[in-house]
């Protein structure tokens, strides 16, 4: 009776190992975070609304679709925008991206990128023109000539706000970069709090982007 119960004990000692082993090996093979993919919407008059008389382009702020019940509000003050996004006017007023923006005068252009992972956007990259008062041209009468600048988001929840600047004239592979910026930094990226960050070579939008 003795022995029985003694090898019972060792059997059982047996499988719970073996049911460790096992889950061990399933979590070692675990599936990995899901793919990252980009989508694309665009701040053209056609797809945004405004709530005041005239017509959408001409109005100071808009409203655009986004992606998944995200909308997109473009204000315009003094030759400068700001971009936010957030479930509804609202919400996206209060983001920290409302109230950051450029020194120089701006704008940005309509095609913005969105970063999805199962079907949730988590980052949005859009591309900048910032305006350079030193750098001028006479193509354009002598003003200001734009230079590019890709900005890179942090979408909701968690706050909406820039967490990297990449200089499109300095870095052939811009697009590329300012992805990987949205995949490794953009989720983890705490506004208020962390500080935007230059990424690739540094160039003139760069400069440009961090005057105040």
């Amino acid at each position: 009776m003795r022995d029985t119960v003694h090898t019972s004990w060792i059997g059982g000692g047996v499988a719970l190992a073996l049911t460790a082993l096992a889950v061990a090996t399933f979590a070692s093979h675990a599936a990995p975070q899901p793919i990252a993919v980009s989508s694309y919407s665009s701040m053209a008059a056609a797809n945004c609304w405004s709530e005041g008389p005239g017509r959408v382009e001409d109005s100071p702020t808009r409203v655009c679709r986004g992606r998944a019940m995200l909308v997109v509000l473009v204000s315009k003050d003094d030759k400068r925008e700001t971009v936010s996004v957030g479930y509804n006017r609202v919400e996206a007023a209060k983001e920290p991206a409302a109230q950051t923006f450029f020194g120089p005068f701006n704008s940005a252009l309509p095609m913005i990128e969105w970063r999805i992972a199962s079907n949730n956007p988590f980052a949005m990259i859009q591309r900048w023109r910032i305006a350079d008062i030193v750098d001028q041209t006479m193509s354009n009468g002598g003003g200001p000539e734009a230079k590019p600048l890709l900005v890179v988001s942090r979408l909701p929840p968690g706050g909406v706000c820039p967490v990297a600047y990449i200089d499109a004239e300095a870095n052939p592979n811009a697009d590329e970069l300012a992805r990987q910026a949205a995949d490794q930094i953009a989720r983890d990226f705490k506004c208020g709090t962390d500080q935007a960050k230059v990424l690739g070579t540094p160039g003139r939008a760069a400069d440009l982007a961090t005057q105040r």
